[in-house]
């Protein structure tokens, strides 16, 4: 059994593996948040029902809760191996928390940690408790689950997640952390203007920074604010806080948590001053604190590591937090700007760092010896014993901080730079922060603190995109909020509106020759040749993340040197690794190292270069789409791309990508779509665009990304018409003809189809004008012209043939016997599955047998021998949920539904029917929907209920809107015969009229 962890402060997730889990519908997903909110205890199935249909439920609702239970099990134990998650205890159900884990249960427990540590005084340690617990929540809670029930225990914890904001602000204030706090307390008080103890800790913390005239005004709003809202004055907190405030009583000072002993000159106390600005690092500070809680005095010595790219505020940090534990340090604090990353001076020498700390600790100069290795010693020994602070900024390499260490526990030191540093962390017990982009709210808060709290509070939704726009990098931040703060006439929009533009974005946020460019060059500067090629050109890609094969393509080496330049790029910051579903490492850039990545290209090499370099990655892509698509629909047919050729891999690495190679797709979705776009807009590489459409319709099709399917061949197709690409534009009024068809859309599918194979035959391609005949064959069979349907399908038959297309062979069969089936011939229609059955499996097509098999199960149907082919139908239910087919899926359970009918088990039979129409909404089939609802009349037409009518009702109206005269006929004789019968039937009754 694995680990599940389910996510509920925010929108409902469960993940095994660090793979999210497809949930379903949204009843499934109501019963889940049920389960969850009462982990260990029994749900009765009354209250999920209740959940499930606030206003109502229909008869079958006990048998879709089991239903709905039963697909969690199902999901639970193919998934993550946890068959035994949701166990069955009258009178319902209970969830069993044991071995996995629950956001909010962890919430919960870490929150009653952090108020056990706060009321044993260990202020530091509480509020990093606070920190962590608050950091589980991704959103409000239980978002896009709906209904009563489930929304009233959100609503619970987001009262709790309130409680524990304004625990967490207390015990902040008492460590002095005001000015921080100020911009996430706005954010709060804007949110909740009716709580008073956020408005009193906002209030505090803006008189403790100095600004009593806008805690007053604070308190002037929220008292005008509950007397129009509530009627009601202030209660005693805001009142009484109030009255302080007015008289600036000595109770409101905050009192230094460590009081710094009285000034002594002769001590060392080299600390630049913090910023006035600073703001955020919550989590950051408290882990310091409590690493100088736990370590100081102890052996090993005190260090902590603080690293990142440029911008991101490490010597802001460490200048903040050494100054407010200077006091813990009688003996003087050290401070050194060692100079690692300087585009103008060369790093500071170990040694000549040594000698101004010499000094400042009082050596006088003739004592100070010149060689290296006597300075160290010296420097060590007068250190022994004595309580310093010494903060090393911008190191660049261990071997310039390791002579800098000293030898005793009493000491504390602080490094900044942007490497780790692995040696310093192998050697010493180094508390190591890697500083990334701050949080959205901290963001804006430091906005607020250097551009002014009203200009930033006044417009929140711009004060949000303007940080996004600056990476919520502090350095950016900083540039734009003084921006605007020496432009007083600007809104935050008019800088929103300049940064959008990505070709001018480094220069507004880059001054003179600093900013965050001239950061950025540093870094660049030390890379490799290779690497900073590798870089250039990855910032030509337009994809919000990669695989290192893409990196192999771009530089035109192997697959693990590729890694191993990409991994340089992640250890000097211009990379991090990404977050992914899959067990496969990816990396992105910030947007900002992009734009500088894409800046670098521009100037260093060629357009040739350029795009030579595009088209390697594209192809890369494509070769492996291509590879995907065959390996999941079989044969060995090679797809002619016209005016491009893919990119080949080894053969090793192409197996090992696509081992799985819908899990590939999946994972490159995103991706592949951006690429798509990206190179439908390129001249040179506009074909690109319609063959990757082609392949990637493996994963829109089977997952039912239909949206993606139809903005890729949208993009292509204009890509295909602008170049003159005739191959490209029929191909891709093909795919969209495709998407119509799946979309059962047969009156938009037929025009684009008559279009494509107009191209196709101009061209002379014979594969896709065989594959538009097929599908032009659909079109004819659901308008009822089986003749001309079949005529095009065995046109279709013989282009596949004469292409070496098996797979393509196997699918026309598969439709030629539909086709005779629907004629009442199944003596035929049994021979062209069995032949469509066998082609599948030379052609090596899993998912092409599954479809025939499908057929040959309703051929046995109409035969009369529904056990048969209830038993063929469970086959293929177990090989569509292998392959994450769920349209596939739900056609096999229709299946097994019709099959049980026939025989009379209508019960087993609405219970699989109700567990396809589930999947069959899930994946918007509105036709399969109403075969669904005719076999569900059908089956209870066999109890004689009067639901049984409505739903062939609905199923008739459905058939007739989306113009399906077969359907829509044999669904009005059913109708009519359960009317006229007024009581129960019997299989026989309605297999007659079905079938007559």
């Amino acid at each position: 059994m694995r680990e599940v962890v389910f996510s509920l402060l925010g929108p409902l997730d469960v993940q095994a593996d660090r793979k999210s889990l497809h949930l379903g519908g949204g009843r499934r997903r109501t019963v889940l948040a049920m389960l969850l909110l009462s982990p260990g205890r029994v749900v009765s199935v009354d209250t999920l029902i209740d959940a499930v249909w606030p206003g109502g439920a229909p008869t079958t609702a006990r048998n879709q809760i089991a239903i709905c239970v039963a697909g969690l099990r199902k999901l639970f134990k193919d998934d993550a191996d946890a068959a035994h998650l949701i166990a069955t205890s009258h009178p319902g159900y209970v969830l069993n928390p044991q071995g996995h884990r629950i956001d909010a249960v962890l919430f919960e427990e870490t929150v009653r940690q952090a108020r056990e540590l706060a009321r044993g005084g260990a202020t530091a340690a509480a509020c990093d408790a606070y920190a962590e617990a608050l950091s589980l929540w991704r959103g409000r809670a239980l978002e896009g689950v709906t209904g009563p029930r489930v929304q009233g225990a959100a609503a619970q914890l987001e009262e709790l997640r309130l409680n524990v904001h304004e625990e967490y602000a207390a015990l902040r204030l008492q460590l002095g952390r005001h000015r921080a706090l100020i911009p996430e307390l706005t954010a709060l008080v804007r949110e909740n203007p009716l709580r008073e103890q956020v408005r009193a800790h906002l209030m505090l913390a803006q008189y403790r920074s100095g600004r009593r005239a806008e805690a007053l005004a604070l308190f002037r709003a929220g008292r005008r604010l509950l007397i129009d809202e509530l009627g009601i004055e202030p209660g005693p907190i805001l009142t009484g806080l109030h009255n302080l405030v007015l008289n600036d009583s000595p109770e409101l000072t905050q009192p230094p948590v460590n009081p710094s002993p009285a000034p002594v000159t002769d001590v060392a106390a080299q600390l630049p001053s913090a910023s006035a600005s600073f703001t955020g690092r919550a989590k950051e500070l408290s882990a310091l604190d409590r690493m100088l809680d736990e370590r100081l005095g102890q052996s090993p010595l005190t260090i902590a590591a603080i690293s990142g790219i440029t911008g991101v505020g490490k010597t802001a940090l460490a200048i903040q937090w050494a100054n407010q534990i200077a006091g813990r340090f009688p003996d003087g604090q050290l401070f050194t700007d060692l100079r690692g990353y300087d585009e103008m001076d060369a790093p500071v020498a170990p040694a000549i760092a040594l000698d101004r700390f010499l000094r400042s600790l009082g050596v006088p100069g003739p004592r100070i010896p010149t060689d290296p290795g006597e300075l160290a010693a010296l420097y060590r020994s007068v250190l022994g014993g004595k309580r310093v602070l010494i903060v090393l900024d911008n190191a660049r390499s261990f071997r310039q901080i390791q002579p800098l260490l000293p030898g005793n526990g009493r000491c504390c030191v602080l490094i900044t730079g942007r490497d780790l540093m692995d040696q310093l962390i192998g050697d010493y017990a180094v508390l190591s922060l890697g500083l990334n982009a701050m949080a959205p709210q901290e963001a804006t808060g430091l906005l607020a603190e250097v551009a002014g709290a009203d200009r930033i509070v006044g417009d929140p939704s711009a004060a949000e995109r303007l940080a996004v726009l600056c990476d919520r990098l502090p350095l950016a931040l900083r540039i734009a909020g003084a921006r605007l703060a020496a432009k007083p006439h600007w809104s935050v929009r008019n800088l929103v509106t300049r940064l959008e533009d990505q070709r001018r974005r480094l220069d507004e946020l880059s001054p003179g020759e600093g900013g965050v460019r001239a950061g950025f060059r540093l870094s660049y500067r030390d890379l490799s040749p290779r690497a900073r090629e590798l870089y250039r050109r990855l910032g030509l890609l337009s994809v919000p993340d990669f695989a290192s094969w893409v990196g192999a393509a771009l530089v035109g080496v192997d697959a693990v040197d590729a890694e191993d330049l990409i991994e340089q790029l992640v250890d000097t910051q211009l990379l991090e690794v990404a977050p992914a579903p899959g067990p496969a490492t990816r990396y992105r850039f910030q947007d900002l190292l992009r734009l500088f990545a894409w800046e670098r290209a521009q100037e260093e090499e060629s357009e040739e270069e350029r795009t030579a370099a595009l088209e390697r990655a594209y192809g890369g892509w494509l070769s492996l789409a291509d590879a995907a698509r065959t390996r999941t629909y079989g044969g060995d047919h090679t797809v002619s791309y016209g005016r491009v050729t893919p990119h080949p891999f080894a053969p090793e690495l192409t197996d090992e990508l696509l081992a799985d190679p819908m899990d590939w797709l999946e994972s490159e979705r995103v991706a592949l779509c951006d690429v798509i776009k990206q190179a439908a807009s390129g001249e040179h590489t506009a074909a690109y665009a319609w063959g990757l459409t082609v392949n990637s319709t493996t994963l829109f099709e089977a997952h039912n990304y239909l949206d993606n399917w139809a903005t890729c061949a949208e993009h292509a197709l204009a890509a295909a018409v602008r170049t003159g690409d005739t191959l490209g534009e029929a191909t891709m009024l093909r795919s969209q003809a495709t998407l119509a068809i799946y979309q059962r859309h047969y009156e938009e599918a037929g025009p684009l189809l008559t279009r494509a194979l107009a191209l196709f035959d101009g061209y002379g391609e014979i594969h896709g004008r065989a594959v538009t005949l097929r599908n032009l064959a659909l079109c004819a069979r659901f308008s009822g012209d089986l003749d001309g349907a079949t005529r095009d399908a065995r046109e279709a038959l013989t282009g596949f043939q004469r292409a070496g297309d098996t797979a393509g062979e196997s699918h026309a069969l598969g439709l030629l016997a539909q086709l005779e089936l629907e004629r009442g011939n199944q003596t035929e229609g049994i021979a062209l599955c069995t032949d469509a059955i066998a082609m599948s499996r030379k052609a090596g097509s899993i998912r092409g047998e599954t479809q025939n098999t499908y057929r040959l199960a309703e051929a046995l149907l109409r035969g009369g021998d529904p056990a048969a082919a209830e038993e063929i139908c469970v086959k293929v239910l177990a090989l569509t949920r292998e392959d994450g087919d769920r349209l596939g899926e739900a056609h096999a359970l229709r299946g097994i539904g019709e099959a049980r009918w026939r025989r009379g088990a209508w019960q087993t039979a609405r219970t699989a029917l109700l567990e396809a129409l589930e999947v069959a909404e899930e994946v918007s089939d509105r036709f399969l929907q109403a075969r669904i609802e005719a076999d569900l009349g059908c089956a209870l037409a066999l109890r004689g209920t009067s639901e049984a009518a409505c739903l062939l009702e609905a199923a008739r109206a459905a058939f007739e809107e989306l113009r399906a005269p077969v359907w829509q006929e044999r669904s009005t004789r059913v109708l009519t015969r359960v009317v006229t019968a007024g009581g129960p039937l019997s299989p026989r009754d309605l297999i007659d009229v079905l079938d007559g």
